[in-house]
């Protein structure tokens, strides 16, 4: 008695790619200029009139904000693979065989 190998199924390892649309709120800065405008009084008189002298002058003042930006990064977060396992198991095989036997009868030659 012998022992045949078969093939008994296949399988396919198939990889997919799905979209989903994620929203999430992020707090952002804005500055706004404000003018702000101080009366002297007799407490501030002296810093005051510790500045410079009266003249024409100009100032500016930068203004910065932050915007929400979207950015998405591709990092693994798994890996598959698919392997084979043999399994070796006992079987009992039945069937008929068939044998054939010689009788003799007489002499034996040599």
């Amino acid at each position: 008695m012998g022992k045949e190998t078969r093939e008994t199924g296949k399988v396919r390892l198939r990889k997919y790619v799905t979209v989903e649309e994620e929203q999430q709120t992020v707090p952002v800065r804005r500055e706004h200029v404000r003018v702000e405008r101080e009366p002297i009084t007799d407490e501030n008189r002296d810093s005051a009139m510790a500045g410079p002298d009266i003249a024409e002058a100009e100032h500016e003042v930068i203004l910065h904000e932050e915007r929400p930006v979207a950015a998405t990064e591709t990092v693994p977060v798994e890996r598959v693979r698919l392997e084979t396992e043999s399994v070796t198991e006992e079987e009992t095989v039945r069937g008929q065989v068939r044998k054939e036997h010689i009788e003799t009868e007489g002499t034996e030659e040599p």
